[in-house]
């Protein structure tokens, strides 16, 4: 008679083997796991033995899962996601009761807006909550499908990761920001008007590392132009801009009004589009979790006070 492999397994030891999956490092797993590396090691044998499988192989950078071991994993995580969103959907949600710690990435053009007004709701909503908000960066969607974020705010990207999900939050539209005294004087413009001089672009990370849409659009209409500047940092930009005649292309959702050295330009393109939808990314894990649909109307109503159209 064949074994049953489910009956006669400790169910813990599944959460270790999907963390090892992901890892596919001993140590990055007994970190998130809050466990010694001993016992991770421990627990590997168990699985090993209950499988009658290696798992993973220790290769140069870490372990390489065996072909049995990549099946088993596909096949059992949407189980356990399911477990968890089963169990965490059956508490009742109050923010005030909470005490964890809220991880949110957020696109740089983002994180200039949102960060203080966000930081204070959350504090004033949730005192218990440790909200730590990091850049957008080229792993934001492997650490979301990892566990290592909650939540994270973008642009649409075209591709994205089959187990996590996407919501659009808002609409927010471009813009040009200038130094106050620049020499382009009007509050409306073309493209036309910033010919002749060098633009200075935002680099959000996995989106738009090799170009810049606003030269896109500029080559596209057949403008002569030049990047003069390019950064992942919304301050060094703005700290360019300030001191140059260069203009910065962002959208309405730029504090200007914390920056009286700086002037907003906004756009006239006829019939080329000027709206960008901002999504919030999260595992499907937690399509139920009422902390994240709090968090997705919390961040939803605090973009739109910081839109200015």
């Amino acid at each position: 008679m064949a074994k049953d492999l489910f009956t006669t397994l400790d169910l813990n030891l599944l959460r270790t083997f999907l963390i090892l999956s992901q890892e596919l490092n001993m140590r990055k797993a007994s970190e998130r796991l809050f466990v010694s590396q001993p016992a991770i090691s421990q627990a590997l044998q168990k699985l090993r033995n209950h499988f009658n499988d290696e798992l993973f192989i220790k290769v140069r950078h870490g372990l390489k899962p065996t072909p049995f071991a990549e099946e088993l994993a596909d096949n059992i995580q949407p189980y356990l996601d399911g477990l968890s969103s089963v169990l965490n959907a059956s508490q009742e949600f109050q923010p005030a009761n909470l005490n964890k710690i809220l991880k949110i990435a957020l696109a740089p053009q983002v994180l200039t807006c949102l960060s203080g007004a966000l930081f204070h709701e959350i504090k004033e909503k949730a005192p218990n909550v440790d909200l730590q908000l990091v850049n957008w960066s080229a792993s934001t969607f492997d650490d979301l499908s990892k566990g290592k974020l909650d939540m994270a705010i973008n642009y649409e990207y075209d591709k994205v990761p089959k187990e996590l999900l996407s919501k659009n939050l808002m609409t927010i539209t471009g813009c040009v920001i200038i130094r106050k005294d620049h020499p382009i004087k009007k509050t409306i413009a073309t493209p036309y008007d910033f010919e002749g001089y060098e633009l200075a672009s935002l680099i959000i990370p996995g989106w738009n590392d090799n170009k810049s849409l606003a030269s896109e659009v500029l080559t596209n209409m057949d403008i002569e132009h030049k990047i003069g500047f390019r950064s992942e940092l919304p301050m060094a930009l703005i700290d360019v801009v300030q001191h140059t005649d260069m203009y910065f292309p962002s959208t309405s959702l730029f504090p200007i009004h914390q920056y009286s050295s700086l002037r907003r330009i906004d756009l006239s393109l006829d019939d080329v589009p000027l709206n960008y939808p901002i999504y919030t990314y999260y595992h499907q894990r937690h399509k139920k979790n009422a902390l994240h649909a709090w968090i997705n109307q919390l961040i939803t109503d605090l973009l739109s006070e910081a839109n200015i159209k």
